[in-house]
């Protein structure tokens, strides 16, 4: 709608970092993603590859980055 655009302009010209910073974060999460995938295969489980995302909290991509590399999802009998 037009409002939403109007918004969504305003929301842009007034933070403009803040769809830049959105974006690095999500192609972030993306590649770590992708990595574990890879190294798992059938293994990878998505929803404890969120839960342990979001457990961290609110932390640098940076710091996330050097976090998930080890992590190991939860064996059936931890779930």
């Amino acid at each position: 709608t037009l409002l939403e655009a109007e918004t969504e302009t305003d929301r842009y010209i007034s933070w403009p970092g803040q769809a830049l910073a959105y974006m690095s974060g999500q192609r972030e999460i993306e590649i770590l993603r992708r990595r574990l995938e890879e190294r798992d295969g059938d293994r990878f489980d998505l929803k404890a590859f969120h839960d342990a995302v979001l457990g961290h909290g609110s932390l640098p991509l940076a710091t996330l980055r050097h976090e998930l590399p080890g992590w190991v999802r939860p064996s059936s009998a931890e779930a």
